[in-house]
């Protein structure tokens, strides 16, 4: 199911969604592939963090971690498809991202750990997915 680049950009633009978004560590070592793994990653930590900052009573730091991750989403997952190259799965992906997007508005507004979770579900498979394709990619190449 995602076994193509297609739907992406260039790395370049990865590098600068993934830097938009504030996330630094490794940026500039890395393949598109693997800044989409970095992005989908932080995206589920920054989720994680707002569960977390909602059980604590810290809204600061909900808004916080909830904005990171709708900047994830919107600046660096959805702003990089390719939806001429990318076809269905690009369509499909774009679908899901604005999705999550109008969810996670939800989430802030409404202190909502159940709608925290259900994005972080959405993500999981796309994020397994994109890791499995890496172990593919890299088995190839030896």
């Amino acid at each position: 199911m995602f076994a193509t680049a297609a739907p992406i950009n260039s790395s370049t633009a990865f590098t600068n969604a993934y830097r938009q978004v504030g996330v630094q560590t490794g940026v500039a070592s890395a393949s598109a592939h693997q800044l989409v793994q970095m992005l989908l990653d932080a995206c589920q930590d920054s989720l994680a963090q707002a569960r977390g900052a909602i059980a604590a009573g810290d809204i600061p730091a909900k808004g916080r971690a909830i904005g990171r991750a709708a900047r994830i989403v919107e600046e660096g997952l959805k702003a990089c498809l390719n939806l001429d190259a990318g076809g269905a799965l690009a369509a499909d992906l774009n679908a899901l991202y604005a999705y999550i997007g109008v969810r996670l508005t939800h989430a802030n507004l409404s202190n909502d750990v159940a709608t925290l979770e259900e994005c972080g579900r959405l993500l999981e498979p796309v994020r397994t997915a994109w890791v499995a394709i890496g172990q593919q990619v890299a088995a190839a190449r030896q």
